[in-house]
């Protein structure tokens, strides 16, 4: 009988969780040691060690630059991340509501230097607006089933958004030109969207492309909504569940496709053009 996907899931976790354990040991260090070179309450320590509380990647560069470990970083951020990565499907992960499901993705983009989004649909989740954000939301709660709290989920997607404005980040983000199309919310609301992506774009830390509606001899066909987080995690969003992957061939792939379809873009003058012309068209 195969091994279910939580099972594995947990027994990935209780891995990471052992080689961190070791590593605070062969450093002869004590739990509370290890919390105050962190910076965080010994309890931390403990619920990472018995796989009770998965680490983030900045958790585990503290935790291997505490121990002198820091060649071993990369290997047990990847393992870690690959323990989170099975299947993950939507209707559980918001049962505790979407607005907490918006601020448990705040660490993970911090903790990302490079950032590179694609999306054939919708505009990406740290440009949305406040009311762009709150229709899209509530719909999908109300697709899933589970309490629409697009209120405050909304209000938490903005207010996670602001990492694009924190130094030792970039962003790449590019869309089709449909997204600009798609209303969500009223005119109004996406009005304010579209202005929104017109001084987003403008900021230093992010590029925005537009792939045209009207390119001729695409070099890739319009593909699913991915992130790309530095070059050890892809994010893949579809209906019923998101998707990381974390194995080095795959995360190659998407790298590759993320190029073929931003050599498609326009930017600058060129993409502010469509944005604003979809602006028009709402009036």
């Amino acid at each position: 009988m195969p091994t279910s996907p939580s099972s594995s899931a947990q027994a990935a976790r209780e891995s990471v969780a052992r080689q961190l354990r070791d590593l605070r040991r062969n450093a002869d260090l004590t739990v509370t040691e290890l919390a105050a070179r962190c910076g965080w309450h010994h309890a931390k320590t403990s619920r990472v060690e018995n796989a009770r509380t998965p680490p983030s990647p900045t958790d585990i560069r503290l935790w291997c630059r505490a121990t002198g470990a820091t060649e071993q970083a990369a290997d047990l951020i990847a393992a870690s991340l690959h323990a989170e990565s099975l299947y993950r499907e939507w209707r559980h992960r918001v049962r505790t509501g979407l607005a907490r499901l918006q601020s448990s993705y705040t660490e993970l983009y911090r903790s990302t230097e490079l950032l590179r989004v694609y999306s054939p649909v919708l505009v990406p989740g740290l440009l949305q607006t406040e009311g762009y954000a709150r229709a899209l939301l509530s719909a999908n709660a109300r697709l899933l089933d589970v309490p629409d709290d697009g209120v405050e989920a909304a209000a938490a997607r903005v207010r996670r958004s602001q990492v694009i404005h924190e130094p030792g980040h970039h962003f790449v983000f590019v869309i089709e030109e449909a997204v600009l199309r798609y209303q969500l919310g009223d005119p109004d609301a996406m009005a304010a969207q579209l202005g929104h992506l017109l001084t987003a774009g403008a900021l230093p830390q992010v590029s925005l492309g537009i792939i045209p509606a009207a390119t001729r001899e695409r070099v890739l066909g319009p593909q699913e909504t991915f992130d790309v987080h530095d070059d050890t995690l892809v994010s893949v969003e579809l209906v019923s569940a998101e998707v990381n992957v974390t194995q080095p061939s795959e995360i190659a792939l998407y790298v590759k496709a993320f190029e073929r379809l931003r050599s498609m873009a326009v930017y600058g003058a060129e993409a502010r053009q469509l944005v604003v012309r979809a602006i028009e068209a709402l009036r």
